[in-house]
C-alpha cells in the first residue's frame, strides 16, 4: 500500500503541477490554484471509501472489518492504511472500482465539462479518474488476473486478461482528453 499511496501522491502532485503551471502561464495566481489543489486531494483518496463501504456493509461479520471499525473508533488512520493495505488485494467485489462505475464515472466527467467552470469539482472528477487508472495499471503490471477479478466482478463472463491493455489504452486516452478540456477551457 506504500507503493500503491506513493503511485497516487507522485500522479496527484505531477497533475496539480501540470495544471498549475498552466493557471500560472494563462492567468494570474489567485485561489484557483487552491481549488485544483483541494479537488485533486480529495479526488485521490475518494475511491478508497469503497473498502469502508466493504467492511460496514458488504462484509460487516469478517475480522478485518471488525478490525477496521475499531481503528476508526480509535482515529488510528496509520493502522487503517496498513489494513487496506493488507486487506487490498482480497477487496474483489467493490462498487467505485468496477468497469461500469468507471464507463458511469467518464460519462459523469463529460457532463461535469459542459455545466460548470468550477475548478474544483473539474479537478476533482480528473483526479477521480486518474486514480482508478492508477489502481488499474498497478495491479495490470503486478497481475492482470486480479485486475480483471476485481474491475469486471459479478460478471459471467470477463473481458481476457490479453484485452485488458487495450481497456487501460482506452480509459487512459479519456484522462488525457480531459485534462485538455480543463486547459481548453481556462483559455
Amino acid at each position: 500500500m506504500k507503493h500503491e499511496f506513493r503511485y497516487h501522491l507522485i500522479t496527484s502532485l505531477a497533475l496539480f503541477f501540470l495544471i498549475s503551471i498552466f493557471l500560472v502561464i494563462i492567468k494570474s495566481p489567485n485561489i484557483e490554484i487552491v481549488l485544483v489543489f483541494f479537488g485533486i486531494f480529495f479526488g485521490s483518496f475518494i475511491l478508497d471509501i469503497d473498502h469502508l463501504i466493504f467492511w460496514y456493509f458488504f462484509k460487516p461479520n469478517l475480522e478485518e472489518s471488525r478490525l477496521a471499525r475499531t481503528t476508526i473508533k480509535n482515529r488510528d488512520f496509520k493502522s487503517l492504511i496498513k489494513l487496506i493495505d493488507a486487506s487490498h488485494s482480497t477487496h474483489h467485489n467493490l462498487i467505485f472500482h468496477h468497469y461500469f462505475f468507471q464507463s458511469v464515472l467518464v460519462l459523469f466527467t463529460f457532463f461535469i465539462f459542459t455545466s460548470t467552470t468550477n475548478l474544483f469539482v473539474i479537478s476533482l472528477v480528473i483526479s477521480i479518474n486518474l486514480h482508478l487508472l492508477v489502481d488499474e495499471y498497478i495491479d495490470f503490471y503486478a497481475n492482470p488476473k486480479i485486475l480483471q477479478k476485481w474491475l469486471f466482478a459479478r460478471e459471467d463472463t470477463q473481458l481476457p486478461t490479453k484485452f485488458l491493455n487495450r481497456y487501460l489504452v482506452f480509459f487512459s486516452i479519456f484522462l488525457v482528453i480531459f485534462i485538455m478540456l480543463l486547459f481548453y477551457s481556462q483559455v
